[in-house]
C-alpha cells in the first residue's frame, strides 16, 4: 500500500487473483497457458503494481511482492494474450536527485512487445504539477496514455531466409512505412499506409525492378508525438521519438493493435525476403519520447530515471552551500540522452536488437545519432560498452550495422572513425556532390575522392570502400526534386515561422524559386536530378536512395517535414508528373552497377595495374584526352572530369580465387555551364565502346565511340561509356 505521504492512495484490497512470485527474467510480460509472468526493472522503487485493464477500460492493480536484482516480478494466472496492462511505481519524489516516482502515472512496460492506443496531450501525463515542477502531480494519467499488450505470437516463418547480401552488392532505399503506400493506387485501399501494404507485390516488384536490394524503414519502434507538436495540430510523422523499443508501431498495422501488429510486421519481413530484399530498421536508442526534465512521465522516467538518462553531475558544494541539482545531459537535441554505460540501459538496447533479429528476422540497423550512445563519461569513445558489446555479440556482429556518425553536439561529429564492422552515413559525399553539381566546388579534387570511395575517411583503419553509405538526400532535408528547384527552405507549414530546418541546403533552383512552367528550366532540373542519381549509383560505396526521389517527389520546399503526415510527405504515384526520365536513368544506372563488378569493387583503387604489364585500375582523364596532371587537380575552375575503370582484370578475386574480368568503363561528369568537346584517349584504355547511359540530349545511349574520337559533353550532364 502506498505510504500516507502520497495523497492518492492506491488500494489492492479488491484483487480477485493471487499474484504468484514468478521470475525476474525475462523482462516484460511472458505468457504461458498457466500464467503470465511480469518483470520490470525499477531498483529504487519502494513498491510496484502491475495494472490490468479489461475491454471496458476498468483497471485492476496487483502488487508485485518480489524484488530480485532490481527487478520487481510476479505471475498472474488467467491472463490472455491481447490483455492490456501497465505499471505504477511508488518511491521517492526527488527530481533533482533523479528520483521521480509517482504512482499516479501509468507506465508503459519498457519490454512490451506491442502497444495499444496513443498518447493524449493532457496535464495528467506529467509527473509534476504543470507550472510547479518541484511538486508531484496526483492526476491519474491512465486515461491519456497507451497500454502495453500481452503478446503470444506463434507466427510460422517456414523457409524464410535472409538474402544476406554483401555490402558491395547492396543498394539501400530509405522509406517511410506509411508514406510509401498511402497514395499508391495499386495497393488495396484498406492496406495503404500499413505493414501489409508494403508487403504487396505493387511495392516489392517495384523495388526489385528499380534495382534496390534493401529497404531502410524510418523508425518502426513504437513512438509518440511530442505534446507541444500535438498542440499545434501536427504529429511526429518521421517517428524519431521512440518509447517502445520492442514493439512495432501500432498505427502502421492494418490488423489491429492487440498484438496483431507483431504478426503483420513479420508477414511484411517475410514478403520482402521472398522478393530478395533485406530489411534494415532506423533505430533511435539515443533518446526517448519522455524528453527533458519537463517532459511527460510515460515509462523509463517513472521506473529508473537516474539509471536510464545521462546526467551532468555538479561539483561538490562549498561549505555552507546547498548542493546543485543533477540535471539532464542532452546531446540529441530532444531533451534527454540515454545512458548506454548503465547496465540496464545497455541491456535493454542489446535485448531489443537481438529481439528484432531473432524474432522479427530483420537484417540490420541504422543507428540514429550514434555518437550520443558511444560515450564514456560523456566523451565519444570508439571502445565504448555498446560498440564492444555489439562487436562481440554472436547475433549482432553479423547483421548490417550502419552508424549515423554524429549527434547534436560539436564533438559528436565522427565521420570515418567507427570501427569495423560498422559502416557510416557519409555526409561529406552528400555535400561534395551537391556543391559539384551546383557549380560551387573547388575543382574536382574532392569529387574524385568521393567517387572512388572516400579513402581519406575509411582506408586508414582497414575498412573497404563500402564503409561509406553514399547519399544525396535523406528523409531530413530537401527531396531530390526540391534540391534542384529551391534555393531556400519553405517550412511555414511547420508552424515555427520558417526557423526550423537547416539553411545549409547546398541547392540550386536553376533560375526560378519553386515550381515553374518554364520548359527550359524544367529540362535543366530534370537533367540535374538525373546527374545526381547517376553519380550516386556509380560511386564506390553503398548507394542509398530516398523513396520517391527517382520519380520527382516534392515537399514544396519544406526541408524539415517531420510533422507533415499528409500529401507533403507521401509519395505521389500518379504518372502525370512522375519525372519518369529520372526514374529510367536511375534504373539503368543500378542495372549497370548490378551487372558489372567493375562498378562495385570492394578493394581500394591503387592507380596502378592489377597485373604485370596491364592497365591501371583507375585513371582520371582530362577532357583533352590525357591523364589529369597536378596542375589540373589544382585548377579550382575545373568542372569536368573523366573516370576510367579498368575491368580486365579486377583487383578483387572471384569466390574461388580466380581472376575476374569485366568490361571497362569511362564515366564523364560535366558540372559546368558550358558544353565541352571531349577527346577520347587514343591509347590502350578503351579501343572501342558505346554510350550506355546519358543525361546528354546530344548523345543517345547506343552511340558507338572509338579511341581518339570526340564527343560533345553537354553542360550539366553525365556520359557513361562501356567497352565493347
Amino acid at each position: 500500500m502506498t505510504p500516507p505521504e502520497t495523497t492518492t492512495v492506491w488500494k489492492h484490497d479488491g484483487e480477485t487473483m493471487s499474484v504468484w512470485p514468478g521470475r525476474h527474467y525475462p523482462l516484460g510480460a511472458t505468457w504461458s497457458h498457466e500464467s503470465t509472468n511480469f518483470a520490470v526493472y525499477a531498483p529504487e522503487a519502494e513498491s510496484v503494481w502491475v495494472c490490468v485493464f479489461d475491454d471496458d477500460g476498468a483497471e485492476r492493480r496487483h502488487l508485485l511482492t518480489e524484488h530480485s536484482l532490481g527487478v520487481w516480478h510476479g505471475a498472474l494466472p488467467g491472463i490472455a494474450p491481447g490483455t492490456l496492462y501497465g505499471y505504477r511505481a511508488h518511491g521517492p519524489w526527488k527530481p533533482d536527485a533523479g528520483l521521480r516516482f509517482n504512482a499516479a502515472k501509468l507506465l508503459l512496460d519498457p519490454y512490451a512487445k506491442a502497444v495499444a492506443g496513443d498518447l493524449i496531450a493532457d496535464d495528467a501525463i506529467f509527473g509534476y504539477v504543470v507550472g510547479d515542477p518541484e511538486t508531484r502531480s496526483d492526476l491519474d494519467s491512465a486515461p491519456f496514455v497507451p497500454r502495453s499488450v500481452v503478446v503470444h505470437d506463434d507466427f510460422q516463418w517456414g523457409t524464410d531466409i535472409s538474402p544476406r547480401r554483401r555490402w558491395r552488392d547492396t543498394v539501400i532505399y530509405e522509406m517511410h512505412v506509411k508514406g510509401m503506400t498511402r497514395l499508391h493506387d495499386r495497393v488495396p485501399e484498406e492496406l495503404r499506409g500499413t505493414y501489409a501494404g508494403l508487403a504487396t507485390p505493387a511495392v516489392t516488384d517495384y523495388l526489385r525492378d528499380l534495382g534496390v536490394t534493401a529497404v531502410e524503414l524510418l523508425p518502426v519502434h513504437q513512438f509518440f508525438s511530442e505534446p507541444a507538436l500535438a498542440r499545434r495540430g501536427l504529429v511526429n510523422y518521421w517517428g524519431y521519438n521512440s518509447l517502445g523499443f520492442f514493439a512495432p508501431h501500432n498505427a502502421y498495422s492494418h490488423a489491429g493493435d492487440r498484438g496483431q501488429q507483431v504478426t503483420e510486421f513479420k508477414q511484411m519481413v517475410k514478403a520482402f525476403h521472398e522478393a530478395g530484399l533485406e530489411v534494415i530498421l532506423d533505430v533511435v536508442y539515443n533518446h526517448t519520447a519522455e524528453a527533458g526534465p519537463l517532459g511527460p512521465t510515460l515509462s523509463f522516467r517513472g521506473l529508473d530515471d537516474l539509471g536510464y538518462y545521462q546526467r551532468v553531475v555538479p561539483p561538490a558544494p562549498q561549505p555552507g552551500q546547498a548542493p546543485a541539482p543533477v540535471t539532464y545531459w542532452d546531446v540529441t537535441g530532444c531533451g534527454n540522452t540515454v545512458d548506454s554505460t548503465h547496465t540496464q540501459s545497455l541491456r535493454m538496447i542489446l535485448d531489443s536488437l537481438r529481439y528484432w533479429v531473432n524474432e522479427m528476422h530483420v537484417d540490420g540497423f541504422r543507428f540514429d545519432l550514434m555518437s550520443a550512445i558511444t560515450r564514456t563519461n560523456q566523451v565519444v569513445d570508439m571502445g565504448s560498452h555498446l560498440l564492444t558489446a555489439i562487436g562481440q555479440d554472436p547475433v549482432l556482429r553479423h547483421v548490417k550495422l550502419v552508424a549515423e556518425p554524429w549527434d547534436a553536439s560539436m564533438d559528436g561529429y565522427r565521420v570515418g572513425e567507427f570501427p569495423p564492422p560498422w559502416i557510416e552515413w557519409n555526409d561529406q559525399f552528400r555535400d561534395t556532390m551537391r556543391d559539384f553539381w551546383r557549380g560551387r566546388s573547388d575543382g574536382v579534387r574532392t569529387v574524385a575522392t568521393r567517387l572512388a570511395g572516400s579513402s581519406d575517411l575509411y582506408a586508414d583503419d582497414g575498412r573497404s570502400p563500402y564503409a561509406s553509405v553514399n547519399f544525396i538526400t535523406a528523409h531530413d532535408g530537401f527531396t531530390l526534386r526540391d534540391l534542384v528547384s529551391y534555393d531556400d527552405k519553405h517550412n511555414e507549414a511547420n508552424g515555427e515561422d520558417n526557423r526550423d530546418g537547416t539553411d545549409n541546403n547546398r541547392s540550386w533552383n536553376c533560375g526560378v524559386e519553386g515550381e515553374t512552367d518554364d520548359e527550359s528550366i524544367i529540362a535543366v532540373r530534370r537533367r540535374q536530378a538525373a546527374n545526381l542519381m547517376a553519380t550516386l549509383c556509380f560511386s564506390s560505396g553503398v548507394p542509398m536512395l530516398t523513396a520517391g526521389d527517382e520519380r520527382g517527389r516534392t515537399q514544396r520546399g519544406n526541408n524539415n517535414a517531420y510533422g507533415q503526415d499528409n500529401e507533403t510527405s507521401w509519395i505521389d504515384w500518379r504518372p502525370d508528373d512522375a519525372w519518369l526520365d529520372v526514374y529510367e536513368i536511375t534504373k539503368t544506372a543500378l542495372r549497370l552497377r548490378r551487372e558489372h563488378p567493375a562498378l562495385r569493387q570492394r578493394h581500394w583503387f591503387e592507380g596502378r595495374p592489377t597485373i604485370r604489364g596491364g592497365i591501371k585500375d583507375l585513371v582520371w582523364v582530362h577532357p583533352s584526352g590525357r591523364e589529369m596532371s597536378t596542375d589540373d587537380w589544382n585548377d579550382d575552375s575545373c568542372r569536368t572530369v573523366g573516370m576510367f575503370l579498368n575491368g580486365a582484370p579486377l583487383r578483387s578475386p572471384g569466390p574461388r580465387g580466380e581472376q575476374v574480368h569485366d568490361k571497362s568503363f569511362m564515366i564523364w561528369l560535366n558540372a559546368g555551364g558550358s558544353d565541352v568537346e571531349l577527346v577520347l584517349p587514343d591509347n590502350q584504355w578503351v579501343h572501342r565502346g558505346e554510350v550506355v547511359l546519358s543525361t546528354n540530349a546530344e548523345v543517345a545511349p547506343g552511340t558507338p565511340v572509338v579511341a581518339g574520337g570526340s564527343l560533345l559533353l553537354q553542360a550539366h550532364s553525365v556520359l557513361v561509356l562501356r567497352q565493347t
